[in-house]
């Protein structure tokens, strides 16, 4: 399921992101009930889309879980569509926006670009309905910029052309995002088909054999790679004991594939950036 953000009507949607007007208070009835609020509204629908995903979404279920009718929240904000952009963005106020530096000087953007990377995939599993939002449409909320400005300033400390980072950032987000989208499936999939890892793959291993004994000679490269690319256990801790098989190869590869991407970095700063900033668009 994806879902395209900025849908709604533009100005509105724009002003309650970047709060450049106060929607009008709503009447008061009788009772201490409290007023409702454009933070409050938001709160409610991510707290929703966290617990059961994007499609339980609607202005009748953040309504209910407030305690109000869906018409009442329509006063602060004007339907779906704005709702989602303002969810969005909210929750990117949990990015920070300072990470640590490197005790090397030759490697000060090494270390906290790694740490931005585990952050921000650590968002996405939190948050994993926030990767059905389409990158194709952003929403330009404040969140949103803030940490593409995070990025951006991480970026320039390896000294590399602003027309490499550009790239790179459009590099890295897709990096972070695959890794996080597999490790929030594995953890919805035994719960969404009633079998675990093990007994997928168990029943699955055991019909291939049997019914293409020839795999091997078939696909020779994929046989060799199992045997001889087999990764090392992943470092065991309290959190990750129990990790689903998935999960623990999404984030070996996350590791892996960030580091070999810093590395190419490290390579671009050593030429200077020209292998990288050839002119062309």
């Amino acid at each position: 399921m994806v879902v395209f953000a900025g849908q709604g009507d533009a100005r509105r949607s724009l002003s309650l992101l970047w709060r450049a007007e106060v929607a009008a208070p709503p009447r008061v009835g009788p009772g201490p009930r409290p007023r409702l609020s454009v933070d409050a509204i938001v709160a409610a629908a991510v707290a929703i889309a966290d617990e059961e995903g994007m499609a339980a979404l609607s202005m009748r279920a953040v309504g209910e879980r407030l305690g109000r009718t869906a018409m009442a929240l329509y006063t602060h904000v004007p339907g779906k569509s704005e709702l989602l952009d303002l969810m969005y963005d909210a929750v990117h106020a949990e990015l920070p926006s300072v990470y640590p530096e490197s005790e090397s000087e030759s490697d000060d953007w090494r270390a906290p670009l790694t740490a931005w990377a585990g952050e921000v995939l650590e968002f996405y599993v939190r948050h994993p309905w926030v990767l059905q939002v389409s990158q194709a449409r952003p929403v330009l909320g404040p969140h949103e910029y803030a940490n593409l400005d995070t990025l951006v300033r991480l970026l320039g400390a390896t000294g590399l052309p602003a027309r490499t980072v550009r790239r790179l950032v459009g590099t890295l987000f897709p990096l972070v995002q695959g890794s996080a989208r597999t490790v929030a499936d594995a953890r919805r999939a035994a719960r969404a088909t009633g079998s675990s890892d093990e007994e997928w793959w168990a029943a699955r291993a055991a019909a291939l054999t049997e019914l293409v004994p020839d795999f091997a000679e078939r696909f020779p490269a994929v046989v060799r790679l199992e045997r001889e690319g087999a990764p090392d256990p992943y470092p065991k801790s309290a959190e990750r004991e129990d990790l689903p098989y998935p999960e623990r190869e999404a984030r070996e590869t996350f590791l892996v594939g960030l580091g070999v991407l810093l590395d190419g970095i490290d390579a671009a700063r050593a030429g200077q950036g020209t292998t990288t900033d050839t002119g062309r668009p």
